[in-house]
């Protein structure tokens, strides 16, 4: 039913003492784990049906529910749109690779799966600073909430975080495709991730991996640091109210944002570092983390909403309640 390591390498295009783009690249999963990748699918595969459930009732609820068309939810929306093309670019290949072993690609479809998973990801980054500032108009300038989300506003700032990433990570794929590569085209990796495919090529690659690391750095950076800002200053505000059953009924309506932003920058700042200082962690435990960083997000963020948020929980329920009756 699956082909070894060994069976795939005698297929490959010989690549030793030539310098070319290979037609394909070999995806070969989590190195050190092949034997057990069968099993690792099964909780892989779990957290991509949820992510589609979850994501897909997220984005029905929001549309057809009019008492939601709310600068908040809209951002939840496109928070919703971005989860569900970010788990669908790695996971079904992903799964392939684990049940079937295969992990042969086409190296432009490489190029276009490397373009959906860094363009993505940073625009998730961006819609999570775009939501906390959503929050930080409603607790601490309420009365202009609505003047100052308007929806064209809500359609430029949405416009915007998809644009930005589209401009800084367009490069990747064209910093890929001018290489040229030898010895191997075996991608140590569950997915065509960018200093991943950056080891096969024979050429300097260190301009092209400071680029990568300077924008992810970059983007990371100023969403979280931007993001926390935000929060400073809603948590000043909220503990100056003079009811404490204000301040707890103000702060709850963050609280779900928060909770999504620590798991998806706590799993972020570690694949980061481990690109740039981590060369003695194990590739198995790298690659795992790298895994979680794009699976968990997309299943977690429309549980979180969906527990924490009261009317999209009370349009679950009522949806749900109806189908029963």
């Amino acid at each position: 039913m699956t082909r070894s390591i060994r069976d795939i390498t005698l297929v490959m295009p010989v690549l030793n003492n030539t310098n070319v783009n290979p037609v394909a690249f070999i995806l070969i999963g989590i190195p050190g784990l092949e034997s057990v990748q069968c099993w690792i699918s099964i909780p892989f595969s779990v957290m991509y049906l949820m992510a589609l459930l979850g994501n897909c009732t997220i984005l029905f609820i929001i549309r057809t529910e009019p008492s939601l068309h709310e600068p908040m939810y809209l951002f939840l929306s496109m928070l919703a749109a971005t989860d569900l093309i970010l788990s669908t670019s790695t996971l079904p290949k992903m799964l392939a690779i684990f049940w079937f072993n295969a992990g042969d690609i086409a190296f432009d479809a490489c190029l276009i799966q490397m373009f959906f998973i860094h363009s993505f990801t940073a625009m998730e980054s961006g819609f999570f600073l775009a939501m906390a500032f959503d929050r930080y108009i409603a607790i601490c300038n309420p009365l202009r909430h609505s003047l100052i989300l308007t929806n064209p506003v809500i359609s430029k700032i949405g416009f915007l975080v998809v644009l930005r990433a589209v401009i800084f990570f367009s490069p990747h794929p064209f910093l890929v495709k001018k290489l040229s590569y030898c010895q191997t085209n075996v991608i140590h990796h569950t997915y065509c991730e960018f200093m991943a495919v950056m080891k096969l090529a024979c050429e300097d690659t260190f301009s092209s991996k400071a680029y990568s690391l300077t924008v992810a750095s970059l983007i990371g950076s100023f969403d979280l640091l931007s993001t926390a800002v935000s929060y400073v200053f809603i948590l000043r505000t909220v503990l100056s109210l003079p009811s404490k059953e204000a301040s707890l009924k103000a702060f709850s309506t963050c609280s779900s944002h928060i909770c999504v932003i620590l798991v998806f920058y706590t799993t972020a700042v570690f694949t980061f570092l481990t690109h740039r200082f981590g060369h003695n962690v194990a590739p198995q435990i790298h690659i795992t983390v790298a895994n979680i960083y794009l699976l968990v997000p997309p299943m977690l963020n429309p549980i979180i909403y969906g527990v924490r948020t009261k009317k999209i929980r009370q349009r679950v329920f009522k949806m749900f309640y109806y189908k029963t009756i």
